[in-house]
């Protein structure tokens, strides 16, 4: 075996993102015993910086689940939805989607709002759709990472909370790119994860959950155990993980949450993403026959899409992704089943540009010039 048997590519993909330096060496840092006191060493910090990331409301909780965004997300579900209600998922995309086939593989009872993709939901559509399902509880995606559209989570939570019901959201691939709006909204369970925005590996689900989210999930029977989130609020409030954490994952955490918080600096941060957006969104629309796929007003800090000009396809798209790693990135040729629905309708696919987490505005300008050359050759 070489001392590298992996090609070190540039990620421009949506998630895994680039991870810093700094923080891949911080992998190689002691491990620990996660019910001692060298847990609260990295722990504490880590759900401080966390709740600063999110201007997290005093009385919310910060819990880390043991896996990935999907499992935050499932978890609201076990723990928030009674067995006789119904929740409504307002879905504009791949994502959203997936959430509500969550609920139907947890025996759950949920109605389906969809938007065309490309397209925003809006308050109007959501306000009727109240009135059609009753719903208990609604879940929102911040940000559709397949359709790089950001919705207006403040505008439909308040219309959620209006009704009654709690709020509900999934901010995987936006949460430390983008204000989270958790107290603006009044969302009940923002759900997110460490490998988009965050720029670290994959391993923990991350939940903000309010006290009337604690108090229903109270009410509700057949939580599971890892989905529970009522069980992770003891260790949660010693600064732990329900089981045995990825100890490397918590190492790095530390280093990447304290440079967030403490050397970048959260607005800065939050400015440097929002700078990268209008980048890629200038960078599509100055290639001929390209244009954004998300409408002005609702383009992601994160990830942008384009939609490409006639005659090409998502095949050609698949070559470009090859072309562009025998140059040293790795480029996202689209999300699969968004490009196969496109074509199926006659319509042109999509490709996407991620630009979360760590990359700065140099590493994307320079992966841009790199990608005008391909897609005009």
């Amino acid at each position: 075996m070489t001392d590298a048997p992996f090609p070190e590519l540039k990620l421009f993909i949506t998630g895994p993102t680039y991870i810093r330096p700094e923080v891949r060496a911080a992998g190689a840092l002691a491990e620990f015993g996660h019910r001692d006191s060298e847990n609260a060493k990295r722990f504490r910090p880590i759900f401080e910086d966390l709740g600063r990331i999110a201007d997290l409301p005093d009385d919310y909780r910060t819990i880390l689940f043991l896996g990935s965004g999907s499992t935050a997300m499932e978890a609201a579900i076990r723990s928030l939805v009674g067995s006789d209600e119904t929740v409504l998922h307002v879905s504009c995309g791949a994502f959203g989607d997936l959430w509500h086939k969550i609920s139907l593989e947890n025996g759950k009872k949920a109605a389906l709002l969809s938007v065309a993709p490309g397209q925003a939901p809006d308050a109007a559509t959501l306000e009727a759709a109240m009135a059609e399902h009753r719903p208990a509880v609604v879940a929102i995606t911040h940000n559709e990472t397949s359709t790089g559209v950001t919705a207006d989570i403040v505008a439909l939570c308040r219309v959620a909370k209006a009704h009654g019901a709690l709020a509900l959201v999934d901010g995987v691939s936006i949460f430390g790119g983008a204000p989270s709006d958790i107290a603006a909204s009044g969302c009940d369970m923002y759900c997110t994860a460490t490998q988009k925005s965050l720029g670290l590996h994959a391993g923990f689900g991350i939940g903000f959950v309010s006290p009337a989210a604690i108090d229903k999930a109270g009410h509700v029977t057949a939580r599971g155990h890892a989905t529970d989130i009522l069980a992770h609020l003891g260790p949660a409030a010693k600064f732990q993980t329900q089981s045995t954490p990825n100890g490397a994952l918590g190492n790095q955490m530390y280093v990447q949450l304290e440079y967030i918080v403490k050397k970048e600096g959260i607005e800065a941060r939050f400015a440097r993403h929002a700078a990268m957006r209008d980048t890629a969104v200038a960078f599509v629309e100055s290639l001929p026959g390209f244009e954004p796929f998300a409408p002005a007003g609702f383009r992601s800090p994160t990830v942008t899409t384009a939609l490409v000009p006639q005659g090409m396809t998502h095949a050609d798209l698949k070559t470009v992704k090859e072309r562009m790693r025998a140059r040293g990135y790795l480029f996202d040729p689209g999300y699969g089943k968004l490009n196969e629905a496109l074509e199926a309708a006659g319509r042109q696919p999509i490709f996407r540009i991620g630009h979360m987490g760590d990359i700065s505005p140099d590493m994307l300008g320079a992966y841009l010039c790199v990608l005008r050359e391909v897609l005009l050759s």
